[in-house]
């Protein structure tokens, strides 16, 4: 099928069509900046979500408990569940939509696992496409869930328009949080496992650790839930609606969207490039044995091959 056959498709909700597209953008087809002209007029609606925390805390099952809530209301929702990468395939490793099974039969949810590809920050490099094809498919929310690897998965919030962190009590995590900057990425904190010992504690530490942030206007709230059995889910939806209206009423939606497409044209920039230079690797090669024996030094060298 054409890709644009496939966008027709897409457009229409037939999933079959949706899940061929973003493979032909995962894997750099041809076509997929044909893909993207043809998508430009359709997308700006859809409520990105990101929801980010360390291994263990529960991302999977809060995401599916979102799903469920999101979907008795009547929104249609799309999932990116991302991945670490086969060092053999290349394919997502863990496949995130084994913990989803629940929804495997709904015609309103779509879940898509990614592979991060070797891509650092959490995410796959090509995650702002793809988030474009769902929205232009008319869900009215995408939940992002990240690989989940630590500290350095902050590129959530350059891409989502609501960041909710997760934490689990008795993981240091509260600890981490203020160590890592994970506090300036949450635009909702939650407690999940909340029926374990210290869950008020983590409570108490984080708002403390908030109070004492700089905010630009939105105060994150610090919610409990226990995702395995659905309690505090309605809280953390609430929260997410009252955060998106907060974005469009203070203006900071369009800022956030104007950021993320720069940071996404900038990715293209750099990948181009490096596109580029690796069809000149002998070039590349020989300026570094120059960099090496000492007669340029890398500045120069640089300069030579741009």
């Amino acid at each position: 099928m054409s890709v644009l056959d496939l966008i027709v498709g897409a457009r229409a909700g037939q999933q079959r069509d949706i899940a061929r597209l973003i493979s032909r953008i995962e894997d750099g087809a041809t076509d997929a900046r044909e893909a993207m002209a043809a998508l430009s007029g359709f997308t700006g609606r859809a409520h990105v979500i990101g929801v980010t925390g360390a291994p263990g805390v529960g991302k999977s099952t809060t995401t599916s408990a979102l799903v469920t809530a999101l979907r008795a209301r009547g929104n249609r929702v799309a999932v990116l569940a991302v991945d670490p990468s086969s060092p053999f395939s290349g394919g997502a490793l863990l496949g995130d939509r084994i913990r989803m099974q629940q929804h495997a039969t709904d015609d309103g949810v779509f879940i898509r696992s990614m592979a991060s590809r070797g891509h650092l920050g959490g995410l796959a490099a090509t995650t702002p496409q793809v988030i474009r094809v769902l929205d232009a498919a008319d869900f009215d929310a995408v939940i992002i869930e990240t690989v989940g690897v630590g500290q350095s998965e902050v590129e959530i919030a350059a891409t989502a328009d609501t960041s909710i962190v997760l934490i689990a009590p008795g993981m240091g995590d509260s600890i981490q949080a203020a160590k890592a900057g994970i506090l300036e990425i949450g635009d909702i904190f939650v407690v999940n496992k909340a029926d374990r010992d210290g869950a008020d504690t983590t409570v108490r530490e984080l708002r403390h650790m908030i109070a004492l942030g700089q905010h630009d206007g939105w105060a994150p709230p610090v919610l409990k839930t226990v995702a395995s059995t659905g309690t505090g889910i309605e809280e953390v939806v609430a929260a997410m609606d009252e955060h998106r209206e907060w974005l469009i009423g203070s203006g900071q939606d369009r800022k956030r969207r104007l950021r993320r497409i720069s940071d996404e044209i900038c990715a293209l920039v750099v990948g181009e490039t490096r596109a580029r230079l690796s069809v000149r690797a002998a070039e590349l090669d020989a300026l570094s044995s120059a960099v090496l024996d000492g007669s340029m030094d890398a500045y120069q060298a640089a300069e030579q091959l741009s």
